[in-house]
């Protein structure tokens, strides 16, 4: 790995399980599916839910300075702490929450190369239960907003061509055909991109065993779309996770000094008034969808079913992205809750999601009989 412009930023499996015992390494899992942790994890390793943990849950942004502060503290993570973060979906929010600890100045925080997918299809060991942490005292810098893109900085951007935009989407959410992955709630009034924007889908950084390719091919990958430094670049996506996997590529591993990214993303652009918007013209759609490699990362098999869960009523929507099947079961309790799950299989991820939907049936049963 030391052929990328900061390989401190990596480390490999092989390094993981050599400092499983080293008591200044924090390992981090942060997944899609949430309830993968529970599992089987990396011996050591504490869970992050990006729901709730990694984000305000009232306002739509990112940890204030306190929270993150609490989150890091209430973890046992002090600021000299080396944080190595993985999970599922090729690292996609291992590098949201690295780019969040980069906010706010936290110098030692790595991705495991290969993450969750590298870690099982080597058979390493796994833990099933929660590590136990003591807390600490954690301050942290004031946010570093150099790393963040807002509205306004987009805007200047198309309006004076100033900046390359990445949409890292897929190739049918970027010409509109589609307002998001199915299932997922975060959506948009108007579909299509950002004028001016390339659409290099994020998941094309990666290999088939979820590490990141060679720094040659990912020269090779955003140079040949005008990708190159040679001018600022500001990443997006939906709701800016995937569009933080692509910043820490083009930041961290190609070495690119001004790389923003916009976490309002289409989210936030697609639901404004009057703000312009592209959308690739039907000939175009036509040879997209014909392209199967430009269709990489494209949403496939979606489907929908109603299943009965302990007596009660649960929805199920299915599709896969790339290589991973997702899967979202709502109405799974009284209070309308939600559990969204993968697998490597349609089969495996519905199993979780059911499996997970009886789990949140029966605390709240309990909660009830409390």
């Amino acid at each position: 790995m030391a052929q990328y412009a900061h390989p401190e930023a990596l480390v490999s499996t092989e390094w993981v399980l050599a400092h499983l015992d080293d008591p200044n390494v924090c390992i981090v899992e942060v997944d899609v599916d949430t309830a993968a942790y529970g599992e089987g994890h990396v011996p050591g390793a504490i869970a992050w839910a990006w729901t709730s943990q990694l984000c305000d849950t009232v306002r739509r942004d990112i940890l204030s300075q306190a929270q993150f502060e609490e989150l890091m503290a209430s973890c046992g993570i002090t600021p000299t702490s080396t944080v190595v973060i993985y999970g599922d979906n090729n690292n996609w929010f291992a590098a949201w929450a690295l780019w969040q600890m980069k906010i706010y100045g936290h110098k030692d925080v790595r991705i495991m190369n290969g993450g969750r997918k590298k870690w099982l299809s080597e058979g390493r060991r796994l833990s099933s239960g929660v590590t136990n942490v003591h807390r600490t005292i954690y301050e942290a810098l004031p946010a570093d907003l150099s790393l963040r893109a807002f509205l306004p900085q987009v805007q200047a951007a198309v309006q004076n061509a100033s900046a390359a935009l990445v949409d890292v989407r897929s190739p049918q959410e970027f010409t509109g055909s589609i307002l998001a992955p199915p299932g997922l709630p975060e959506t948009c009034q108007r579909g299509g991109h950002i004028p001016g924007a390339r659409n290099i889908p994020w998941n094309k950084a990666c290999n088939d065993d979820g590490t990141f390719r060679t720094f040659d091919e990912l020269k090779e990958l955003y140079g040949s779309d005008g990708v190159d430094g040679s001018k600022p670049v500001i990443t997006y996506c939906r709701i800016g996770e995937r569009s933080s996997h692509t910043w820490f590529v083009l930041k961290c591993l190609l070495g690119l000094e001004n790389v923003t990214n916009y976490d309002g993303s289409w989210t936030e652009w697609g639901n404004l008034v009057g703000a312009p918007v592209e959308r690739a013209s039907a000939t175009t759609r036509q040879g997209l969808k014909a392209d199967k490699g430009a269709a990489e990362g494209a949403v496939e098999e979606y489907a929908e079913r109603k299943v009965e869960v302990d007596g009660w009523p649960v929805n199920l929507s299915t599709y896969k992205l790339g290589e991973i099947y997702h899967c979202k079961a709502d109405n799974v309790s009284p209070g309308a809750g939600l559990a969204r799950t993968t697998g490597s299989t349609k089969e495996e991820a519905e199993q979780r999601a059911l499996d997970r939907a009886r789990h949140l049936l029966a605390r709240t049963k309990r909660q009830l009989e409390r």
